[in-house]
């Protein structure tokens, strides 16, 4: 063991000690007194003598890789680089604007039981809002104050609420489903959903298909491998898909609730953040281990090299499925941006060099089958909040999604509690929606939707409602309507091989990891913050050598006989 590793192994009981202080609910101040006290023990020379850790990529799970490297390894701050080529972090979680209009690209769904090392490592981040407690405390405090229990989940062409008690299977459809849950993943390689289901068309006319597919964004194109593992990972709220209630809320957009805390914990503690600098390319040392020598970035003031020494370790997202994004307005509709993305670029380079490193070609391929587009709404007032309201039943933020089954683009709203933004006034309220067949004309608005503008979009919608005679007077209160195109948001659900994702630290490799929702996790499933967060503590426990502490593991509720049973009462009504 080398002497990083050696001193590592020391300071992690640092982190744990400070993690059983935070959830003991003791004051910040007096948690940092208690760290420093330990950390004194220690021998300042050792530890600024540690090297360096370089993140490709400021999203989520390079910030939580991070977190957890000055938690549990007592790294300085300091010696954390993290470099992104925006001008912002946070990668996926977004949230911005004002009252001339707000916008977040995707909602990103949480949940208490299954969200294991996410709500762990949250335990330990101290909230902006509320001294003394966590982020975690804060965002479930404040869930279950709001709890989800949808009213209208699906409504059809002729805008009635849908009585979605019944999953509508028939025999077959289960008898496919059973199938599938015994089935090995090496025999799935690059099959999709539909192919499973040739058999039973009729599953894709079932009340689950529209509520899973459009709570989760999945296409019958989508990879059965992720299908399969998220019936495995969320079969725990099989049986209350049609009320979301195990959806688990934050009190603003994740941007502003889980982000800009995170951010603040680094901050306080010296880590740096280049934005606008976008790694370029890796080289790796010759010979059978995988060694990151040199990362060639791109910056505001040029090109630069930077040299990975001996004890430095270099952790890559090696995929963003909002690369490529591009907003519209109310007037305007967003460009279809097809290019190649960076991260997914740096992907390819990385693997031509060494082989274990993936292939990224089955994910970011066909942007016309992994876009779908979002919109968010504001509006001064709450007008069409309570005419949304009084028609589902639901009171803002409690309601998940809104599925119009019939939509032509498959569109879907949800209304979050009030306000969503920091910056909300009182007097603005907003919402979100997405569609997932972009390339569909309309039901009511004769163009495709990838080429409609933000109004255009709200049309659609509220026809869709059946409230073609107040449109002018919903038009008034609107200040703007932003669409968003993704077009590689679905990437991390495309066919594939096993072989495809990379595992997040290769058996051969010395100091490079990677961490996305372009990893392979086993059991666990993609599009979610706990992959991020997963994919991150996996990476630094075993580039850091850490031996005291445990990545949490995924909670087995497919072998749990209760959730099994319910699962199976569920699938019969």
């Amino acid at each position: 063991m080398n002497k990083k590793k050696a001193l590592i192994v020391t300071l992690a009981g640092v982190g744990a000690f400070a993690t059983a202080l935070k959830l003991s609910k003791i004051k910040n101040e007096k948690v940092e007194k208690k760290i420093t006290n330990r950390l004194s023990d220690i021998d300042a020379q050792e530890i600024e003598s540690m090297g360096n850790a370089y993140f490709v990529g400021g999203g989520l799970a390079s910030m939580a890789g991070a977190a957890y490297l000055i938690r549990d390894c007592g790294m300085p701050g300091n010696h954390i680089h993290i470099y992104e080529g925006m001008n912002i972090l946070g990668g996926s979680n977004d949230g911005a604007g004002d009252r001339q209009g707000f916008v977040c690209r995707g909602g990103r769904m949480l949940n208490e039981e299954t969200y294991e090392n996410f709500w762990e490592l949250f335990s330990s981040i101290p909230s902006l809002e509320f001294e003394g407690k966590s982020v975690t405390e804060e965002i479930l405090n404040f869930d279950h104050l709001h709890p989800t229990h949808a009213q209208a989940r699906l409504i059809d062409k002729d805008g009635n609420i849908l009585d979605v008690t019944s999953m509508g299977f028939d025999n077959k459809d289960r008898l496919l489903l059973a199938k599938l849950m015994k089935t090995p993943e090496e025999n799935l390689d690059d099959m999709t959903i539909e192919d499973w289901f040739k058999e039973s068309p009729h599953f894709f006319e079932t009340n689950f298909w529209y509520m899973w597919q459009t709570t989760f964004a999945f296409q019958k194109w989508s990879s059965l491998f992720e299908f399969k593992r998220y019936m495995n990972r969320m079969i725990f709220e099989f049986s209350r898909i049609e009320t979301l209630e195990g959806v688990t809320r934050t009190p603003y957009n994740q941007y502003e609730s889980l982000i800009l805390p995170l951010k603040s914990y680094l901050e306080n503690r010296g880590v740096n953040f280049h934005t606008d600098y976008t790694v370029t390319d890796i080289d790796f040392a010759d010979g059978e281990n995988i060694i990151a020598e040199k990362l060639y970035i791109n910056t505001p003031e040029g090109k630069t090299i930077i040299d990975v020494l001996e004890d430095d370790i270099c952790i890559m997202t090696n995929g963003c499925m909002t690369d490529c994004a591009t907003l519209g307005n109310i007037d305007t509709a967003p460009e279809f941006n097809s290019k190649k993305p960076i991260s997914g670029e740096l992907w390819k380079k990385v693997s031509e060099k060494r082989s274990e490193l993936g292939n990224p070609e089955p994910f970011f391929g066909n942007p016309k089958e992994t876009n779908w587009e979002s919109f968010t709404v504001t509006m001064r007032g709450n007008k069409l909040l309570k005419m949304i309201e009084n028609f589902s039943g639901n009171i803002p933020g409690s309601g998940a999604l809104m599925t119009f089954k019939d939509s032509s683009w498959l569109m879907s709203i949800v209304v979050a509690a009030q306000p969503h933004f920091k910056a909300q006034e009182s007097d603005t309220t907003i919402f979100w929606g997405y569609g997932l067949y972009t390339g569909n004309k309309g039901d009511y608005v004769d163009k495709p939707m990838m080429e409609c503008t933000g109004r255009e979009i709200l049309i659609e919608l509220i026809h869709h409602f059946h409230w073609e005679d107040k449109i002018d007077e919903i038009m008034e209160d609107v200040v703007d309507v932003i669409p968003c195109m993704m077009p590689y948001i679905d990437s991390q659900f495309q066919p594939r091989k096993m072989s495809d994702r990379p595992k997040v630290v290769m058996d051969n490799s010395v100091n490079f990891a990677m961490i996305s929702q372009f990893v392979e996790i086993p059991e666990d499933m993609v599009f979610t913050e706990e992959y991020s967060v997963r994919a991150a503590r996996i990476a630094v426990y075993e580039l850091m050598g850490i031996t005291d502490k445990k990545v949490i593991p995924v909670t087995p509720y497919n072998k749990n006989p209760k959730v099994l049973a319910k699962a199976l009462k569920t699938s019969f009504r």
